[in-house]
C-alpha cells in the first residue's frame, strides 16, 4: 500500500514528469521490511534517487514523529519550534580583527519573521567592516524568501532579480531582493562565503546567488548539489516523503546547482576555509548585475 502511494505521489507531483515515470518503475523492485521503518526509509530513498540522483527526493525517518506540514499554519508552527530549540537561523556573530567580521548560519534558515530580526541585529553589530565572512558550512537548507532577505542586506538600493522557481505546470514564482531591508552592508565591503560538502539546499542557494551576482567569493568545498524545492507527504507516523515540485532558474546563470553543487572560487578543506579566506587578499566583486 505504501509503495503504491509513493508511486502515485511521484508520478503526479515530481517536477519532471518523464523522470517521474522511470522512478515509479524503479520502485517496483523495492522490498520493504515492514517492521524497520528506519531501514525502509534508506531503501526507499535509494530507489527514489536511483534514476537521476535528486537528493531532495527521499523518504525521511523521523523517530520523534513526522513534522506536520499539511498546511501553512502547521509549517509555521514547526519552524517556530525549531527556532525555540535551535535559534533564529544565525548562530554566531563576531569581529575577527583587522576590521573583518563573521556571521555563521545554523542548519536551517527559518522564515523571514524569525531570521529577519536576527540578520538585522547581526549586520548592525558588524557595522564598519572592511571584510565580511558568511559561514554556511553547517547550513543544510531553508526558506527561499529568507535567502532573498539575507541577500538583500548585501545588495544595493534597487531590486535585484535572483531566480525564478518554475513549477511542473509552468507556473513561475520570481524571487527578488527587498531594497528596504536594513542595514545594508556597503558595496565596498568584500564578502567571502564559506562552504562544505554538507552545505545543502537553501544554504547552497545563498552561496550560489551571491557568487552569481559577483558579490561574494566562495571559499571551501563543493556543496551537496540539491537545488529543487520540495513538498512533504506523511506516509506513516514516522515516515515522510519529500517530492521536489519546482526548478530554480538563476537570473544570471540561467541554471542552478542541482547535481553539481556550488563550485568554490577558492577550493580548500572546509576545516581550513576561514583561515584561507582571511589569509587571501579579497577585493570587492563587480557591481551587481
Amino acid at each position: 500500500m505504501m509503495l503504491s502511494e509513493i508511486q502515485h505521489l511521484v508520478r503526479s507531483r515530481y517536477v519532471f514528469p518523464d523522470v517521474a515515470a522511470e522512478i515509479a518503475v524503479a520502485l517496483d523492485a523495492v522490498v520493504l521490511t515492514g517492521t524497520d521503518e528506519a531501514a525502509d526509509a534508506v531503501t526507499l530513498s535509494a530507489a527514489l534517487q536511483s534514476v537521476n540522483g535528486d537528493r531532495h527526493l527521499r523518504v525521511q525517518h523521523c523517530p520523534g514523529g513526522v513534522p506536520s506540514q499539511v498546511d501553512e499554519e502547521s509549517v509555521r508552527a514547526w519552524f517556530a519550534q525549531v527556532v525555540r530549540d535551535e535559534g533564529p537561523g544565525i548562530t554566531e556573530v563576531r569581529r575577527l580583527g583587522g576590521r573583518a567580521g563573521l556571521v555563521a548560519l545554523g542548519a536551517i534558515i527559518p522564515p523571514p519573521e524569525h531570521v529577519g530580526p536576527a540578520a538585522a541585529a547581526a549586520f548592525t553589530l558588524l557595522a564598519g567592516l572592511e571584510r565580511l565572512v558568511l559561514d554556511l558550512r553547517g547550513c543544510l537548507g531553508g526558506v527561499p524568501e529568507s535567502v532573498a532577505l539575507l541577500v538583500s542586506h548585501l545588495a544595493g538600493d534597487e531590486p535585484v532579480h535572483l531566480q525564478d522557481l518554475v513549477a511542473r505546470d509552468g507556473t513561475v514564482v520570481r524571487s527578488c531582493t527587498t531594497p528596504s531591508v536594513t542595514p545594508k552592508v556597503p558595496a565596498d565591503v568584500a564578502v567571502d562565503v564559506l562552504t562544505s560538502a554538507r552545505t545543502f539546499s537553501g544554504g547552497e542557494e545563498l552561496a550560489y546567488d551571491l557568487q552569481a551576482l559577483g558579490r561574494a567569493r566562495v571559499v571551501g568545498e563543493i556543496t551537496g548539489g540539491g537545488a529543487h524545492p520540495r513538498e512533504a507527504f506523511d506516509l506513516t507516523a514516522h515516515l515522510q516523503l519529500h517530492v521536489p515540485t519546482a526548478v530554480p532558474v538563476n537570473a544570471v546563470t540561467g541554471t542552478n546547482w542541482e547535481g553539481v553543487g556550488v563550485l568554490p572560487d577558492l577550493a580548500c578543506p572546509a576545516s581550513r576555509a576561514l583561515d584561507v579566506a582571511l589569509a587571501t587578499d579579497r577585493r570587492p566583486g563587480p557591481a551587481l548585475r
